[in-house]
């Protein structure tokens, strides 16, 4: 697909991967569709960056767990720009909860993870699609994680969620083609405040020295490599769909 002159809609993408994709994205000449949940600064500061490096961009507020925010998003992009090719997927959470501390995993956690997570995935996909199908092609791409196929992460439902996202993504590529292709990437340990955050310092560091000592490409995921993963099965990798690429430089080997 070449890029240029189209519409994407990044979810989650006013920081992080979602921000790095949504920049790579204007960089080649798409139109983006900034999404932010809370963070109506962060979702702005994306757009003001992208447009003073010449790119078009708008930011939308709104919640993936939510099917009528979701439908509103992708409406906000055909409204605003006329179209729709491009999907990111990228918009998740998670709690951070020992895998054994089965009491602590609550509906409510179960509610916030699968929600974000899937469901997410699901509507948003559900509501691009005739967009997609009217323009006369489109891609969309979703970022798991490596939870989803080895059960680890941050807590059972985020593993469970990730999973539901490799299979939910073979699912829609069988009523989804021939005019519309669907991947996933799923990365492992990926440098940011985010997972500093939730690990703590100390375990941040440990995680990320030993991958940078152990993994055969002797580091960690970035925003920006996730973003060069997921650009590459918009723009080149044109008769593949269905498929989870995994992205932690040979860790989970």
């Amino acid at each position: 697909m070449e890029i240029n002159g189209k519409v994407a809609v990044v979810t989650g993408s006013s920081s992080g991967v979602g921000e790095a994709t949504a920049k790579l994205l204007a960089s080649l000449g798409a139109a983006v569709v900034v999404n932010y949940f809370r963070g109506a600064e962060s979702g702005q500061r994306v757009v003001d960056e992208i447009q003073a490096a010449g790119g078009s961009a708008i930011a939308v507020q709104a919640d993936t767990r939510s099917d009528a925010d979701c439908r509103k998003l992708i409406q906000a992009a055909v409204d605003e720009f006329g179209h729709l090719e491009i999907l990111v997927n990228n918009a998740g959470m998670t709690h951070f909860i020992a895998h054994d501390d089965l009491e602590s995993v609550t509906d409510e956690v179960w509610d916030d993870i699968i929600g974000a997570n899937l469901r997410g995935v699901f509507n948003c996909t559900r509501a691009a699609a005739p967009h997609m199908r009217a323009a006369g092609e489109g891609a969309v791409v979703n970022v798991s994680s490596v939870a989803g196929a080895g059960g680890g992460g941050s807590c059972i439902p985020y593993a469970a969620s990730k999973a539901g996202v490799n299979v939910i993504t073979k699912s829609l590529a069988r009523v989804l083609g021939p005019e519309i292709r669907i991947n996933t990437i799923a990365p492992g340990f990926i440098e940011g405040r985010w997972l500093r955050g939730g690990l703590g310092e100390d375990t941040y560091e440990a995680g990320r020295q030993r991958l940078g000592e152990t993994a055969p490409l002797r580091g960690v995921a970035t925003p920006e490599t996730c973003a060069d993963a997921i650009v590459a099965l918009i723009e080149r990798n044109v008769f593949v769909t269905g498929q989870t690429i995994t992205v932690d430089g040979g860790a989970t080997l």
